[in-house]
């Protein structure tokens, strides 16, 4: 379910609260964006998306925390990659890494608060620590497709409505 409200009034310390309480009760993700409004007035347009079953406690955040009058909202389709989530591990230590594939397109993003946490215990540069978690994540699924050839392990793509 895609939510989606307009306010003109509202500090970004405000917004940045709402942003975390959907996401604390249920909602996928959520982001805003500048826009222009009526009478040529900035504003924000803030948009939740939730599965259909958080839909009602999403809907409640935004009227008891925000200063708008309506909500509006939409069922969605969304296709996804399957993934899973392995740990690699590197000099700097351990770090989680999503592996997803879609036919033979393979996808590997290294976890951002896994390298964050040791690019600041290890006092490097974040984007050394996802590089280097990254080719460990290329090597661990060198290793997962050959298991995969006689396993079958790994599927492809999955479809959710939202």
């Amino acid at each position: 379910m895609i939510l989606e409200t307009q306010v003109d009034d509202m500090t970004a310390q405000a917004i940045a609260y709402i942003m975390e309480q959907l996401l604390l009760n249920g909602a996928l993700d959520v982001y805003t964006q500048a826009i222009g409004m009526k009478k040529s007035r900035t504003g924000t347009l803030i948009t939740a998306i939730c599965p259909c079953d958080r839909q009602s406690i999403c809907e409640q955040i935004l009227f008891r925390e925000t200063s708008t009058l309506g909500i509006r909202y939409r069922l969605q389709d969304r296709k996804i990659l399957y993934r899973e989530i392995h740990e690699v591990e590197t000099e700097y230590g351990k770090a989680r890494v999503k592996i997803a594939r879609r036919d033979n397109f393979w996808t590997i993003q290294p976890e951002y608060d896994d390298c964050a946490k040791l690019a600041r215990s290890q006092n490097v540069p974040l984007v050394r620590v996802q590089e280097v978690v990254k080719l460990a994540g290329e090597k661990l699924l060198t290793t997962l497709c050959a298991q995969a050839q006689t396993t079958k392990s790994l599927k492809s793509v999955d479809s959710q409505r939202f």
